[in-house]
């Protein structure tokens, strides 16, 4: 998959066509579906009673979070070459159920809202086989100039197609 990210950053700076009428917003009236992203726990994941260690969860949000923004065409590696990187600045995660060495895992990224330098998400780890949900976190993810590593606006075509 050739990544958009250049295109985005071109059309943000005014050197493209224009991002609205690039990528039209379309409103079924529907609210879309999570995006989610299968996973499954291995020997590295667990402790040594056998579970899930805490941490690994936010891991696989983490890395759940990175395949939602490469399905819209957004590589987090142009990213950063051209400038922009995205950091994490506020979570908060619940740990309702343990998750066990071989479990399968589905993680759910869904947008909860985008303001003009960041932007948070709500995500949630199921069992997919019992739809037993086992940990859910919100985060708060802030675009940053990579060079000096302070708030910088989102391109316009970028926070489009976040928002999509």
């Amino acid at each position: 998959m050739q990544s958009a990210i250049p295109q985005l950053l071109a059309e943000a700076s005014g050197q493209g066509p224009d991002p609205r009428k690039a990528y039209p917003r379309k409103n079924s009236g529907m609210t879309p579906q999570p995006f989610s992203w299968p996973a499954r726990v291995y020997w590295e994941d667990t402790d040594a009673g056998g579970v899930v260690y805490h941490t690994n969860y936010v891991k696989f949000m983490e890395r759940a979070r990175t395949e939602w923004l490469r399905a819209k065409g957004v590589e987090q590696s142009v990213l950063q070459r051209e400038g922009l990187v995205f950091a994490v600045y506020g979570m908060q995660v619940q740990f309702v159920k343990p998750a066990r060495l071989d479990d399968a895992l589905a993680i759910s990224v869904e947008l909860k809202n985008c303001r003009r330098a960041s932007f948070s998400v709500r995500q949630r780890i199921l069992n997919p086989g019992t739809g037993v949900e086992l940990c859910r976190g919100e985060f708060e993810i802030a675009c940053l100039d990579a060079a000096r590593f302070r708030p910088c606006p989102i391109p316009t075509a970028l926070l489009t197609e976040i928002q999509r």
